[in-house]
């Protein structure tokens, strides 16, 4: 098995320390899971407690078990994993919010809360029909069977939301998870993976179908990824993270960084527009990958949309304050050889709320105000650095094309998500093919590309580095084909 090079796993380790210093997250263990004796693996041990473990190795066998016995359970019960895991995130949407909110102290109390409501909308086994092929040659059979154990990697801006989305879509593959979350949400984590557990045992007499580690680190990572039991890696995290897991030699499914971009043209329905923007980019203090981030305006509508956001309960920064506001919310570094700086996010004020941003800039905003905005150029370290605050860049360009080549700069080729306001089909058209991106939403909010508010399947996991985009029950199966030659042709 391939081991993590030294240089990435530098890289990782240096991002993760980063990003603890700077965000001031607790990372106190969750409550103490059972111990026993040192293993192979060189972490203290622990045999887990309703699937909270702190070594690895013992994760893995115990979700391998835990796989061989849902494997003799069928479809049923998966279907059943799934039922309870549903009601229980719907059940315990209020505390479970709260916990991770007092953990993670990023974001808005009550889109946590909403975020675990919406699980109910994650696809289950109802995905993996099968399909099948008649002929005279006799029949043939394709069906989706599961890898058995996956080892996932859990962000800090949706701890229990990601985890409960892919337990949904995993476990309806047939797979077992050891979860490596990020140590800013690993409390979060332990405590859902326990109830979660104890409500699973109680029904189906099954342990340990969902595991987590209880004090990850870039060593429990690394061990995770070089785990011969673990089949296949899912990755919801940042670029680091993303580079490690592909890196490993194991097949990796990864959600990736975005900066979501949205173009505003001179046809729009500007105060619906504005509203959507609000909507998207608000949505949990622009944690959310798929958010709103920066939006490029026609500049014949320009003045226009800024009012409609200003009615819409935006507040508005003049050039004083943003400056203000850019120097508290970025660090610039020399680039290499004496060439333009680096922006890096303040890790501080991600997710935070636009009141706190207000005061770094010296502005006075309405009590109750979402999204904070002001005009910007296109090389703004606000456009081009994907900051997750609830602070959006307007803009404004001299035509469409322009704004489309811009926010296709912007985007960084990610491949992430886009966003279009206009009535005209012709640059629907064209934008949707220049940007080339996973997610592309027209007259509507970012949220609606995952059905929220537009049609189709919520998942918190989107693989937009390795291709496979929305996560589903598919995306974490093999498809396995059965041939039968010269038979059971009924025509």
């Amino acid at each position: 098995m391939k081991t993590l090079d030294p240089e990435t796993l530098r890289s990782v380790v240096e991002s993760v320390i980063s990003r603890l210093a700077t965000t001031g997250v607790q990372t106190a263990p969750a409550p103490a899971a059972a111990k026993s004796s040192s293993c192979g693996c060189g972490c203290s041990g622990g045999s887990g407690q309703r699937g909270v473990f702190t070594c690895v190795d013992k994760a893995a066998h115990a979700a391998t078990d835990a796989h061989l016995q849902l494997k003799k359970l069928g479809v049923a019960g998966r279907a059943k994993v799934i039922e309870i895991v549903k009601g229980m995130a719907v059940a315990n949407a209020e505390p479970w919010g709260k916990f991770e909110m007092e953990e993670t102290k990023i974001g808005r109390l009550d889109h946590k809360i909403g975020k675990l409501l919406i699980t109910k909308n994650v696809p289950g086994t109802e995905w993996l029909q099968p399909y099948a092929m008649s002929g005279d040659g006799g029949i043939t059979l394709e069906e989706y069977a599961p890898f058995g154990v996956i080892g996932a990697i859990l962000p800090v801006t949706h701890s229990v939301p990601t985890l409960t989305g892919n337990v949904i879509n995993m476990v309806a593959a047939g797979n077992s998870i050891v979860f490596n979350p990020h140590p800013g949400g690993a409390r979060s984590a332990a405590m859902a993976v326990r109830a979660y557990n104890e409500a699973i045992f109680r029904e189906i007499g099954i342990d340990n179908i969902i595991t987590t580690i209880e004090s990850p680190s870039i060593e429990s990572f690394d061990l995770l990824c070089k785990n011969p039991l673990v089949n296949l890696l899912a990755i919801t995290g940042g670029p680091a993270v993303v580079n490690a897991a592909m890196k490993s030699g194991k097949r990796a499914i990864c959600a990736g960084p975005g900066n979501p971009v949205v173009v505003v043209d001179a046809t729009a329905d500007l105060a619906r527009a504005a509203r959507n923007v609000i909507e998207g980019g608000a949505f949990d203090n622009n944690l959310l990958c798929i958010g709103e981030k920066v939006v490029f305006v026609v500049g014949s509508v320009f003045n226009k949309f800024c009012e409609e956001l200003t009615k819409a309960g935006a507040a508005r920064l003049n050039s004083q304050e943003l400056e203000r506001l850019t120097a508290a919310a970025f660090t610039f570094k020399p680039g290499e050889g004496g060439g333009c700086s680096h922006a890096s996010v303040n890790r501080a004020l991600v997710g935070a709320d636009p009141s706190v941003l207000a005061q770094h800039a010296g502005a006075s905003i309405p009590a109750g105000t979402q999204l904070l905005f002001a005009e910007t150029d296109a090389d703004h370290p606000f456009v081009q650095e994907e900051q997750m605050m609830p602070m959006m860049p307007i803009v404004s360009v001299p035509d469409f094309e322009t704004g489309v080549r811009e926010a296709k700069r912007a985007e960084h080729n990610y491949r992430h998500s886009a966003i279009i306001h206009t009535k005209d089909v012709d640059h629907m058209t064209y934008m949707a093919k220049e940007m080339d991106t996973t997610i592309f939403v027209k007259n509507g909010a970012s949220v609606a590309g995952l059905g929220l508010g537009g049609e189709g399947y919520l998942s918190y996991s989107i693989a937009t580095t390795t291709g496979e985009g929305i996560t589903t029950p598919k995306t974490f199966t093999r498809v396995r084909r059965c041939v039968l030659v010269e038979n059971l042709r009924i025509i």
